[in-house]
């Protein structure tokens, strides 16, 4: 859960109020046996089977370098889980400025999937 300030201007009635956040999405203290989880990622764990089909924007690249280094991962990549083994399909311009940061993990959001779902990304 997290905590935050928020400030309204002097001429508002003051009002309190919760805020509660989950870093899956999720409600917290729900649950949940489905949908997409946030994981921090071993680089070399995350399969890119794309990733011979392009070739990166190299200046996209240098500005996530410089972005990561003062604040960090902003949004995380989709990774898709089949049967215990990680395949990224985007992020590929973040999954870059890692590797090229020497990081060796990253932020994903993973979601489960079949060999089916695996095999529609990989048309």
């Amino acid at each position: 859960m997290a905590n935050f300030v928020v400030q309204l201007p002097n001429n508002l009635p003051l009002r309190s109020f919760t805020v509660s956040s989950s870093s899956n999405g999720s409600t917290p203290g729900v649950p949940q046996s489905v949908g997409p989880v946030i994981l921090e990622l071993p680089l070399d764990k995350i399969r890119r089977p794309l990733m011979r089909t392009r070739s990166n924007d190299q200046q996209k690249v240098k500005e996530l370098m410089d972005s990561i280094k003062e604040i960090g991962l902003q949004v995380p990549i989709d990774v898709l889980e089949v049967d215990g083994v990680y395949y990224g399909f985007s992020g590929c311009h973040r999954y870059e400025a890692h590797q090229q940061l020497g990081l060796p993990t990253i932020r994903c959001k993973v979601r489960r999937g079949t060999k089916e779902t695996l095999r529609h990304h990989l048309r």
